[in-house]
């Protein structure tokens, strides 16, 4: 009983959301992480990140001190000179003098004068005239906590009526302890206090938006125009000299002409000295300092205003939302290539901004950059394992076309490296799959390849690969399947399949409507003459979808020529064999009658003349049929002996025709390898015809002879007649099966037109040749050339 092979059950692919499902789930992180992106960068600013990248913003961008701006230093050289501090407030007056004769442009007298001196007050009197007599000089208001809230402390009436102006001496402090910013207007009462630098150097240097002005004092102290202080460098920047020094006529009175003086503490101990991003390793920077940078900044027109919420906002989310469209479109490699990227243009487009007066912070980009990165990958991560889990599982449930080893020693307790393995396992298993699909089309003996749904050649087995080679094509791969059938001689089909109604085109080959009529084959004939057979079948997925085309072209020259062998045949069985039984059954019926009947001897010899053309013509088609077969019994044989058997066999014959046959063979030995009874007989066919064709009195030669070429050693047996000799237009058929030749104005002979078939067929399949020459009334002569054997004595 013939075993039965269950069909393979494939489970097809579902519709998946998959794609949906990633999408979904790369909108909800963009909109997380740009959600967290905006909402750090409305901070503008994280902290001592931030603040660390502005501190080395600040210390590169330094510029030259201005030459009209001098700091007279309360030094420890001045101290040392003139005593311990407080001083008498004659020294100021004395100073405010000198500077006054300088015709300095404005002097800022930073030095706190809230209290007033014990009577007389002389000092505080003289101050006084002398901040009359200089008319700009500038006092400071500080800032006091009482525990009631901040105000403002003025100095003294007396020098608060002399001064030029006064103005606020506070600075912005950070959390860490630095001074970057300072607040242009401050005051628990209106109008605010414009800051000392401000007053100093003329408000309308610089003037910030204006605080809406109510009907009513403040209530609570106020801060406006806030900006970052653009440091012109670090202590001891700008020109100095000490306090003593000026008073005692040691500088030069031009030194101080059309300058902006001012005066404050330097002192260790003393002064009030805050950190600065340029400060460094030396420490605070004295308040006076401080203010003459911020005066510069003010007259050199520089200022660093920072980002608004929304622009720092809007700076952290566009990275964030570039660097997620990234990961989406792109690679991880791609990805954080972009993401590294994307964080420095981060820092270079902050440089930028800071370079044109606009600080906005790079921390918050940068850390949701350094997050998304990561959290992206972890889902992406996440989302493969689950991916191959489910594909090896899936693929693992099919059933296995091929015998597998299992394989040990391959767990991990690492879940990714596990799925790994699985798909390393699976991956395994393809290419297997592939080895063996590409091996069975290789052993597949007709021409096969497989193509993509346009028709271009993915695989092609040996077959396809030497067919296409010998019609011109030696790559075939890549190759669009309907120029492979394509020559220029020969655009369209030539069909010889009549089972098709209309004319094909190759392309037809590509169509599912021609599905149908391709899958049971269309013969056609190449340039070669060559008569094939080619198929066509579709190539589908699991889920149904066509993938691909399977092309065959079978070579069928042999099996049309058996057909058209049969159908000579059949003719053959229906005429000449049954000719012969027809005429004894007629003989037959006509001796059942007495009128009719023959004698018995003659009736006897037209039996015995049937009988005989029957059993000959069965004997040929014996013959013929042992020569076309597989059945050869070879051995070794002189092929002289052969020629003698022939002739010997057909002396007789050539006796009752008065013909002579001479045989002319050197006396040497013609070792061959063959089948000694057919070609005996085959040797037989061809006397048989030189003597049936020759008339009364002719000569026949038989000769034999050695040739020694690149070929190898041969043996060439000619046959010659003097005969009637065979037309040029009945030569092309002479080798035909059923052909026969008949010669006008001579004798008919018997005969079907099998012997030269078989003569041909048994010369070929001992690796010979058969040729022959002709002329009519003259004779003809057959040649036979076989391989010669090398004799062993």
């Amino acid at each position: 009983m013939a075993s039965r092979v269950a069909p393979l059950k494939l489970t097809p692919r579902r519709p998946s959301s998959r794609n949906h499902f990633a999408l979904r789930e790369w909108a909800l992180m963009l909109l997380m992480m740009l959600a967290v992106a905006a909402g750090l960068g409305w901070q503008n600013g994280l902290g001592r990140i931030d603040q660390t990248w502005y501190d080395l913003l600040i210390a590169s961008s330094g510029r030259p001190a201005r030459n009209d701006i001098i700091i007279v230093a309360i030094d420890d050289y001045s101290l040392s000179l003139l005593g311990r501090w407080p001083w008498p407030r004659q020294l100021h007056a004395q100073l405010l003098d000198r500077l006054t004769a300088a015709k300095a442009r404005a002097v800022g007298l930073d030095v706190i004068m809230a209290e007033a001196e014990p009577a007389p007050r002389v000092g505080d009197l003289a101050l006084q005239a002398a901040m009359v007599r200089n008319g700009a000089v500038v006092m400071p208001v500080i800032m006091n906590n009482l525990g009631q809230g901040q105000t403002a402390t003025l100095p003294i009436p007396a020098l608060a009526v002399a001064a030029a102006g006064m103005g606020h001496i506070g600075l912005d402090l950070d959390r860490d302890g630095v001074i970057r910013s300072v607040f242009l207007h401050e005051g628990d009462t209106l109008p605010l206090w414009p800051h000392f630098a401000l007053k100093l150097g003329g408000e309308k240097l610089f003037q910030p938006a204006p605080a809406p002005a109510p009907a009513a004092p403040a209530v609570g102290w106020q801060r406006t125009g806030r900006i970052l202080i653009p440091y012109a460098g670090s202590s001891g920047h700008f020109s100095t000299v000490p306090y003593a020094a000026v008073l005692r006529g040691e500088v030069a009175p031009g030194f101080f002409t059309d300058k902006y003086v001012l005066v404050g503490a330097t002192a260790v101990g003393m002064a009030d000295a805050y950190p600065t991003p340029v400060s460094g390793q030396s420490g605070g920077m004295a308040g006076v300092e401080i203010h003459a940078n911020i005066l510069a900044a003010l007259l050199d027109g520089k200022s660093i205003s920072a980002a608004r919420p929304w622009q720092a906002a809007l700076f952290g989310s566009v990275p964030v939302m570039l660097a997620l469209l990234c990961y989406f479109l792109f690679s991880p490699r791609v990805a954080l290539i972009a993401t590294a990227a994307l964080i420095l243009a981060s820092a270079l487009f902050s440089l930028i901004a800071f370079r044109f007066g606009l600080w906005i912070a790079p921390a918050a980009p940068c850390i949701a950059l350094i997050i998304a990165y990561p959290l992206w990958s972890w889902r992406r991560l996440e989302a493969a394992i689950g991916y191959l889990d489910q594909e090896y599982s899936r693929l693992d449930s099919e059933p296995h076309l091929l015998p597998e080893t299992r394989k040990t020693g391959e767990f991990s307790a690492d879940v990714l490296e596990r799925s790994i393995n699985a798909m390393k396992n699976a991956a395994s298993r393809v290419r297997d799959l592939r080895r063996f699909v590409s091996d069975s089309l290789d052993s597949v003996p007709d021409a096969t390849l497989v193509t993509t749904v346009d028709g271009y050649v993915l695989l092609a087995n040996k077959h396809a690969v030497d067919y296409f080679s010998r019609v011109g094509f030696k790559k075939i791969t890549g190759a669009l399947l309907p120029y492979l059938f394509t020559t220029p001689d020969q655009t369209m089909p030539q069909v010889f399949d009549h089972t098709i109604e209309a004319q094909f085109n190759w392309w037809d080959l590509l169509d599912p409507a021609h599905a149908d009529t391709f899958s049971a084959g269309v013969g056609f004939r190449n340039d070669a003459g060559m008569e094939l057979l080619v198929r066509s079948a579709p190539c589908r997925s699991v889920d149904g979808v066509l993938t691909g085309w399977i092309v065959s072209v079978i070579d069928i020259s042999a099996i049309r020529a058996a057909e058209r062998s049969r159908d000579e045949t059949l003719r053959f069985l229906s005429h000449d064999m049954r000719a012969p039984q027809a005429s004894i059954l007629a003989l037959l019926e006509l001796q059942a009658n007495a009128a009719s009947a023959l004698p018995q001897a003659e009736l006897f010899a037209r039996i015995e003349r049937a009988s005989r053309k029957t059993l000959g013509l069965a004997d040929n088609f014996v013959q013929l049929a042992r020569a076309e077969s597989h059945e050869y019994r070879f051995e070794d044989v002189d092929f002289h002996d052969m020629v003698l058997d022939a002739i010997d066999e057909m002396w007789s014959l050539a006796t009752s025709k008065k013909i002579d046959i001479r045989a002319e063979m050197a006396a040497e030995v013609f070792l061959v390898r063959v089948d000694r009874s057919l070609m005996t007989r085959a040797l037989t066919n061809l006397l048989s015809n030189a003597i049936n064709y020759s008339p009364s009195g002719s000569l026949i030669v038989c000769a034999l002879s050695p040739r020694h070429g690149l070929a190898g050693d041969q043996v060439v047996c000619s046959i010659t007649d003097q005969g009637y000799g065979i037309a040029a237009a009945d030569q092309i058929k002479l080798f035909r099966r059923f052909a026969r030749v008949d010669v006008p104005n001579q004798p008919r002979h018997d005969g079907i037109g099998l012997g030269l078939v078989f003569v041909k067929t048994v010369i070929e399949r001992h690796q010979g040749d058969i040729s022959f020459a002709s002329r009519l009334g003259i004779g003809t002569t057959f040649t036979v050339v076989l391989p010669a054997l090398v004799d062993p004595g």
